[in-house]
Order: C-alpha cells, then structure tokens, then sequence
C-alpha cells in the first residue's frame, strides 16, 4: 500500500493564541478622569436644580386690589415667601426697598404677585365719581374692568307727530374703564338707590364722560365680559 506525501506544514502544531491581559486602570488614565468629573458635574447639578426648585424667595402682593393711577406704596401690600423658580425677576421683591415715585399701569387683584410690568412712572387716567341710579351686583367692585354707558332721558311730549315712538339712544362713553372705589354697602346686591362709582377715565375720554354727567339721562356701567372684577 502506497501512501502519499503530506503536504508542506501539515501535521504541525499551530501557535497558541496568547490571552490579552485587562490592565488595572491607573487613575492618571484620561478617561478615567473624565468620566469621574462628568459624574461629579452631574450630581452638583441635580442637587441645585432641587435646591433652587425648593426655595422661597420674599415677594409683594396685593393687599386689596390695585387700580391704575393709585401711586404705589407700602399700605397697599405685604409680603409672602414664594417659590418662582426662573420667574424671580419679574415681580416686585420684598427684600429691597420700595421703589419711589411709581404708580400701577393695570389691574392688580388682591393676593395678586405685583409684576414689574404693571408698575410705570405715570398713567394718564382720572378718577371721576359717576353716580349710578340702577341696579348694580356685587361684581361691580373696586379693580372691575366696566364700560360706560349714556341713556338720555325721553323726551316729556313728542315733538312731532311720527316722532311718537322714537325712544333715547344710548351711547358709548368711554370703554374699558377701572372701578376705583364703589361707594356703597358692602356685600350682597345692590337693587335700588343711587350708588357712586369712583372710576379711572382715560384723559382722552374725559370731556365726554363729564359732558354726559351734566346732561339729562343716566349713566349705565357694564361689565366688560370675561372680567371677575
């Protein structure tokens, strides 16, 4: 029987594969130390983001509301601890002194946080006492966004003829006035009986809300809808 040459190499033992060894990291490594400070940056951060989410900072509300043109002082506020967060900045700060010579520009309810944006060096409103012979609800109050209306009074004879069924037509006097002051008892509905209005006219709108006043007819104030007073 006759065998045949093996092949060039076969039948020798191949090399064994040599195990790479894992090397203990030093902490000189690079990425070692990256990874540690990115840790550490991680966790200073969550701990002030939780810290500043939890405090309270003091800040000045409304005590009673705040209408425009009332000069801003210290009666008409007080102050509570709140938590704004990022919004510190846009209300008025109880830890630092009252700033002089402002007034409010808008409506500012009681227990309302005053925002800056509110607060201006001058409001171009008078307040004009308007008396108001119908009924009027409790939501006509001081901080109530109202419209002013003219009714004129019927005339007492016709003047002619086809005249007969004419009646007065109310008109506009001046839209989206502030209720200052209601000179009236407090609580429940006022039904019957002449109530003052003390109301912030813009300075435009003056001359025909005074005019009206001393004309024949009455005055009716509407609430503008949407608003709560």
């Amino acid at each position: 029987m006759t065998y045949a040459p093996a092949p060039p190499g076969q039948g020798q033992a191949l090399p064994e594969p040599v195990a790479t060894r894992l090397r203990r990291p030093r902490w000189r490594d690079p990425r070692l130390l990256t990874g540690v400070v990115i840790v550490a940056v991680s966790v200073a951060l969550g701990s002030w983001v939780v810290s500043s989410a939890s405090r309270t900072v003091p800040a000045f509300v409304a005590d009673g509301a705040l209408t425009p043109g009332e000069p801003l002082t210290a009666d008409g506020l007080r102050a509570v601890d709140v938590r704004l967060g990022a919004g510190t900045g846009r209300y008025l700060p109880a830890d630092e002194p009252l700033p002089a010579d402002l007034v409010v520009l808008r409506v500012v309810d009681d227990g309302e946080l005053v925002p800056l944006t509110a607060l201006g060096a001058d409001a171009d409103v008078r307040s004009v006492a308007v008396p108001v012979a119908s009924g009027l609800s409790d939501r006509i109050r001081a901080g109530a966004v109202v419209d002013l209306w003219f009714v004129p009074d019927a005339p007492i004879a016709p003047i002619a003829p086809d005249a007969a069924d004419d009646k007065p037509v109310p008109s506009t006097l001046a839209r989206n006035v502030v209720v200052e002051q209601v000179d009236a008892d407090e609580g429940g509905m006022i039904v019957d009986g002449t109530v003052t209005l003390h109301v912030l006219v813009p300075a435009d709108s003056l001359p025909t809300v005074l005019s009206a006043l001393s004309d024949a007819g009455t005055v009716a104030v509407v609430p503008v809808a949407g608003d709560v007073g």
